[in-house]
């Protein structure tokens, strides 16, 4: 008989995506369960070699009149009671909402062993919830995306160490990985948008990867309008590429066509893992070029820096150095950014370009473990203590993860209002430098507390 888990939480935190997702079903499978308003979905999952049981509750509570507690109770009971283990799901942009703390309390009265899953923790505004969610008295949650698959191998690793499974502790031991979600997501695309300035390169880089001209490329500022997406297969991993028009100061935008083609870049940005921006060696970097980095940053994707048309600089050690120093001062938000020389018209530099491609979608993916990010903690505060303000000393007492993609950390801290921001950068740069964390958008948030177990 395979253990049984139950996912439940309050309505549309995600429940049915994680079904799917742990199922690997689009459409759940359905049973009919006496004493239950609405039908209990039931699938089975293999995870590491174990067949598992996984019920859905998701529909249930909104059928039934009464509370949210007593609606909890008279329609998931029975859930809870064949249940081996709970996964009990909050949506982490609401963070922790009355509902959710209903929930919690006939949950835990039913004594089933519990993990918290902090849904929905692929943007900016998850991280305040998942600070809240420890005060739900689970412990740490763990963070995921049950949409895009983020975080889904961690919660599979601890599932099946909460039933029993040895598998579990076998595979995060064979794994090199820092990233336990990266085996989930191995399958799917790499989404790279390439970005720049009219005639930069960029449609004639897309047609050199892939082998073939999808695109029109000429030396015409503007041929390309539509962001053209390609799916290939580059030494064996899949990538989708988006092609995108120029970006161009909003004043140099007169058709309709064009604004609706920079709104497309924006957007292929948006729904890229990695970013690589191209420019064009033989024109010096401008406040445009700069300005996409700024997007790249604000919107926390990885940035890959291509400078094309390589075989046509002269002295090519100035040039290296110059756009170096010139990316080190004007996107100090993103230190060490991989800067690549290309030849895109005549396919040089093309594997180089794909390796820091692969390279820094893996440290934008990278999680540290509480642990080790608490034992750098230590050793930091060591080497240089916060400062004091008006006389009281800042306590930074414990820091955690609660996503990557890119990689944010949530700092405990007595006084996080008073905390200076030239401190936070020192923060970053020596967890940059330890976790090997360059070139990526890193996310702090500070919080006040002393224990984050702490029940509210």
């Amino acid at each position: 008989m395979p253990p049984t888990i139950a996912i439940v939480g309050r309505p549309n935190v995600g429940k049915s995506t994680l079904f799917n997702r742990l199922t690997g079903k689009r459409t759940a499978l359905v049973s009919d369960v006496p004493g239950l308003t609405r039908d209990r979905r039931e699938g089975e999952a293999e995870i590491g070699g174990h067949k598992l049981k996984i019920v859905d509750t998701a529909g249930l509570e909104e059928a039934a009149p009464g509370s949210i507690a007593a609606r909890m109770r008279a329609q998931s009971e029975a859930a809870l009671r064949r249940a081996d283990l709970v996964l009990f799901v909050i949506d982490a942009r609401d963070g922790v909402v009355p509902a959710d703390a209903a929930f919690a309390r006939v949950v835990r009265a039913s004594g089933v062993p519990v993990i918290l899953v902090a849904n929905k923790c692929e943007g900016r505004a998850a991280a305040s919830g998942f600070y809240e969610a420890f005060q739900l008295g689970f412990g740490e949650p763990i963070a995921i995306s049950a949409e895009h698959g983020e975080g889904i191998g961690e919660l599979a690793d601890t599932m099946l160490a909460a039933v029993g499974l040895e598998a579990a502790k076998k595979r995060r031991k064979d794994s090199d990985s820092p990233e336990p979600e990266a085996p989930v997501r191995e399958a799917q695309p790499i989404r790279i948008a390439i970005v720049g300035r009219p005639n930069a390169g960029k449609s004639t880089l897309v047609n050199a990867l892939i082998g073939e001209e999808r695109m029109i490329t000429g030396p015409e500022p503007g041929l390309t309008r539509d962001a053209i997406a390609t799916d290939f297969v580059w030494q064996g991993r899949p990538v989708r590429l988006f092609d995108t028009a120029g970006l161009r100061r909003k004043a140099r935008i007169f058709e309709t066509a064009e604004k609706l083609a920079a709104g497309d870049a924006v957007r292929a940005i948006r729904f890229a893992e990695v970013v690589v921006l191209v420019i064009d060696a033989e024109r010096p970097l401008e406040h445009q070029d700069l300005t996409i980095g700024d997007l790249v940053e604000e919107e926390g994707r990885a940035l890959v820096v291509a400078v094309n048309k390589w075989d046509l600089v002269q002295d090519k050690q100035r040039k290296l150095k110059e756009l170096r120093e010139t990316l080190e001062e004007r996107l100090a938000q993103l230190p060490d950014v991989p800067l690549v020389a290309i030849s895109a018209i005549a396919g040089r530099g093309l594997d180089k370009l794909m390796q820091a491609v692969l390279d820094s979608y893996d440290i934008w993916n990278r999680r540290v473990s509480t642990p080790d990010l608490n034992r750098w903690l230590h050793e930091a505060l060591e080497r240089h203590a916060p400062p004091a303000a008006k006389g009281r000393r800042i306590k930074i007492r414990f820091m955690t993860q609660p996503s990557s993609r890119p990689p944010t950390f949530i700092a405990f801290c007595s006084r996080p209002d008073a905390l200076p921001k030239a401190y936070l950068r020192y923060l970053a740069n020596s967890l940059r430098d330890t976790f090997g964390l360059a070139g990526v958008p890193l996310r702090f948030k500070l919080r006040k507390g002393d224990n984050p177990f702490a029940k509210s």
